[in-house]
């Protein structure tokens, strides 16, 4: 199974390796990134595996939001099979 980890903010250093570091702890493996930075604003999307998640999903997506809350960011985790539904014409 996979998810999709957004996140959108002021660029800093770190952003990256705190969200790959949290993921990391879990065992969430990423497996695509796409990160672009206009001006100040920094933006990134990762699609990553959930299959080895060492603890369930909703508490994974409530540390994810706790690093961007701890960054100053806005860092949201949708389910695949979620995501699809939303993007489905």
């Amino acid at each position: 199974m996979k998810a999709i980890i957004s996140v959108v903010g002021k660029d800093t250093v770190g952003i990256l390796a705190a969200v790959a570091t949290k993921c990391a702890e879990y065992k969430v493996n990423i497996q695509d990134v796409n990160q672009t930075i206009i001006g100040e604003l920094f933006t990134m999307y990762m699609v990553v595996s959930i299959d080895n998640l060492t603890i369930d999903f909703t508490s994974f997506v409530d540390e994810i939001h706790k690093v961007g809350e701890e960054k100053n960011l806005k860092i949201e985790c949708m389910h695949e099979d979620i995501f699809n539904l939303m993007h489905k014409i």
